[in-house]
């Protein structure tokens, strides 16, 4: 039984300029949530990305996170998470 889980990260605008990568594949244990990956992919890039994070909505897999608890939002293997700063126009 695999005891990690990969996770595609893509970063959005701000998020992107912020993390200094467009997207990348982070592998996390089984269990991990989306707030563990948020910590991590913080811890990772500083507090630059933390204070763009801080205003980012989320998607899983095309999906909203929406208002769920980070802690409780479940991870499967393979997802993308997309983090998509607010931005003016369209």
């Amino acid at each position: 039984m695999e005891s990690v889980k990969s996770v595609t990260v893509h970063y959005w605008a701000a998020a992107k300029a912020a993390a200094g990568v467009p997207e990348e594949r982070l592998e996390l244990p089984v269990e991990a949530t989306l707030g563990d990956l948020t910590a991590l992919v913080r811890a990772r890039h500083g507090v630059q990305l933390d204070q763009v994070l801080a205003v980012c909505s989320v998607l899983i897999d095309g999906a909203q996170a929406g208002s769920r608890d980070p802690g409780a939002a479940p991870l499967p293997d393979g997802a993308t998470v997309e983090f998509l700063p607010p931005f003016a126009g369209g």
